[in-house]
């Protein structure tokens, strides 16, 4: 017999679940979620876990909630932790109330984890606090769902109103509360996917709220709040002021990198649309990898011109019959994030360029004499040979090895497609190899109308060789550098 656990996934942030609900989810057989949790958060549940969608949203139901009650106590039945993700908290209108019945009637054991419920996420992302010593003392959550089965003058009285589902009947319940002596002046706002990059405000009163509405065209899913409070919006409306909150920025990167560039857009308020392009792979032909590892003592340096290089490299290493014991090289690395995949195996740099291109590897070992001199150089399989060919005249012998190669994903022009159906407004290259497979899968006109941000100079270039024209480039070449240049 397994265990269900009803976890709240929080308001649409993903951020936003719960540390126990995320431990929960680490631990998950099964994952049953429905349409406001975030699909970001099936990345905690192991590759292993089962992931089932049963969302239900207003005019389309996946599964019913009997069938949903059913599959959860088969599920449960068959073993091991099943999770029921659903989106704000289980027993804030989220029928887990309903659930939790059906799972005791059948003997399953069950555990509530709570969420963040969709008002608090509104209320903290819009700047409107639902209760406020000098506007309001009390709050009423409703559901808007039925207008016929709520007595809305006892409801409409209350200081500040949070309707939920609420959003298709907004003029009729709008006429039973002013009908009932609520002031049509009554501030009153519509909140669509609160707490996520995308989320969309309309703001008015109880009497102009429904048109306004209309005039915006928001559509469910939406939360309503009604009250004083509303007006506090314009002093302490943060999320929506943020500097990139609504740019649809894309990301092309390895999938299981891109959090480097999303995180940091993402606090910026963008909405991240990953469309990976590249797949980090392994070295077609190990052999000359492992063949350097077996006389690493011999190396007087080791160059890394990027952190898959370094990593894969450790990796390797780790892998190996040898150790670090077995180096003595000095170590060279391209800018701070290849240092600090150096580092993280507690290695030193010993010299790092100034400019984070493969000409400055050349310019941070000027004064070095490297007549004489072995030189590790582990990187992709394609790479420029600007390197090597400069430090053989300096008299060194120079070891290319293929550390990792990069191979488009399956399915890449599908997914291209998809991502570029959404409109973004920026798309970003971290390397040529980026620039090169994304043009191979839709072409240079496919990014008419959308803007560019390259990484630096060579990716730049690349792009430019390829037709696109480059509107930012990060400065310094870095991923934090490539967030300052979409900023502007």
């Amino acid at each position: 017999m397994g265990k269900v656990f009803l976890v709240g996934a929080g308001p649409g942030d993903p951020d936003l679940i719960t540390l126990k609900g995320r431990k929960v989810l680490e631990r998950a057989d099964v994952v049953l979620y429905d349409a406001l949790a975030s699909p970001r958060l099936l990345d905690y549940a192991p590759a292993t876990a089962e992931r089932i969608y049963v969302g239900k949203k207003r005019a389309q139901h996946e599964m019913s909630q009997d069938e949903i009650n059913a599959l959860l106590i088969a599920k449960a039945r068959g073993g091991g932790n099943v999770v029921r993700l659903k989106g704000g908290d289980p027993f804030i209108f989220g029928r887990g109330g309903e659930e939790i019945e059906e799972l005791a009637a059948a003997g399953i054991p069950f555990e509530i984890v709570p969420g963040v419920t969709v008002p608090l996420g509104v209320a903290a992302y819009t700047g409107v606090p639902l209760t406020h010593r000098g506007h309001t003392s009390a709050v009423t959550f409703v559901t808007g769902h039925r207008v016929e089965a709520i007595d809305w003058a006892k409801v409409g009285s209350a200081e500040t109103v949070v309707l939920f589902m609420g959003l298709v009947n907004i003029a009729a319940i709008a006429k039973e509360m002013i009908a009932r002596g609520r002031s049509a002046d009554t501030p009153a706002m519509a909140v669509r996917w609160a707490t996520r990059p995308d989320q969309e405000t309309v703001v008015g009163t109880l009497g102009t709220l429904a048109d306004r509405v209309a005039e915006h065209g928001l559509r469910p899913p939406a939360t309503i709040v009604i009250g004083d409070v509303v007006k506090l919006r314009e002093r302490f409306n943060w999320f929506e002021k943020l500097p990139l909150f609504g740019q649809r920025v894309v990301t092309t990167r390895d999938r299981r990198q891109s959090r480097d560039l999303a995180e940091p857009l993402e606090a910026l308020g963008a909405e991240v649309l990953s469309m990976p392009v590249i797949d980090i792979q392994a070295p077609a032909d190990a052999g000359p990898l492992n063949r350097a590892l077996e006389q690493l003592d011999s190396y007087d340096w080791i160059l890394f011109t990027s952190a898959n290089g370094a990593k894969r490299f450790i990796q390797a290493l780790d892998a190996s019959a040898r150790d670090l014991r077995a180096l003595r090289a000095k170590i060279c690395a391209i800018g701070p994030a290849t240092k600090a995949a150096v580092e993280a195996w507690h290695l030193k740099v010993d010299r790092m360029p100034n400019e984070y291109v493969a000409e400055s590897l050349l310019e941070a070992l000027a004064n070095d004499d490297l007549n004489g001199k072995r030189v590790l150089l582990p990187r992709a399989a394609v790479a420029r040979d600007v390197v090597p060919v400069e430090l053989t005249k300096r008299g060194a012998t120079v070891d290319v090895v293929e550390a990792y190669r990069t191979e488009a994903p399956e399915n890449v022009k599908e997914r291209v497609a998809e991502v570029l159906a959404k409109k973004p407004h920026w798309i970003t290259f971290t390397s040529s190899s980026t620039v090169k497979n994304f043009v191979d899968a839709a072409g240079a006109a496919a990014l008419d109308g959308i803007k560019i941000a390259s990484i630096g100079p060579i990716t730049t270039a690349t792009a430019k060789e390829l037709g696109l024209r480059v509107d930012v480039e990060a400065d310094p070449h870095t991923m934090q550098g490539l967030v300052a240049a979409i900023c502007g």
